[in-house]
């Protein structure tokens, strides 16, 4: 596994580093490395605000691809506060406020949300050749 952090808002600043280090070190182009980071980020500050306030990131290469899955233990909200959440039920992170997912979708070459009792978990993935338009892909 190339990076395993667990984070929280006071060391989002440190996993912002160690996933430029990461995307950097597999070979990504500058500019590709700096959106990987952004995107872990935003992920990461959702978890912060919408989630269990902690999360974890994982990222490692699977088949010519960078695979960066930030989760966390706790329902989301819109305002950060875990209201309107039946026992059990964890809704997925919202799109409407802000644009960090919209970001995130529109930096990632895939990405898969999924949400549950035990929290959410959001996949980016990010192919380490065949650029494009700015943009990864075959």
């Amino acid at each position: 596994m190339a990076l395993d952090q667990t984070f929280d808002a006071d060391t989002l600043a440190d996993l912002r580093k160690a996933v430029l280090a990461v995307a950097t070190a597999v070979g990504m182009p500058d500019h590709r490395a700096a959106e990987v980071m952004l995107a872990v980020h935003e992920l990461a500050a959702n978890a912060v605000r919408h989630g269990a306030g902690a999360g974890r990131a994982r990222l490692r290469v699977v088949g010519g691809e960078l695979h960066c899955q930030v989760s966390d233990a706790g329902p989301g909200s819109l305002d950060g506060d875990a209201h309107g959440v039946s026992a059990g039920e964890a809704p997925s992170w919202p799109v409407k406020r802000g644009h960090g997912l919209w970001l995130v979708r529109n930096a990632a070459d895939q990405v898969s949300i999924a949400s549950g009792p035990s929290g959410s978990a959001v996949t980016v993935v990010f192919a380490l050749s065949g650029f494009r338009d700015g943009k990864a892909g075959a």
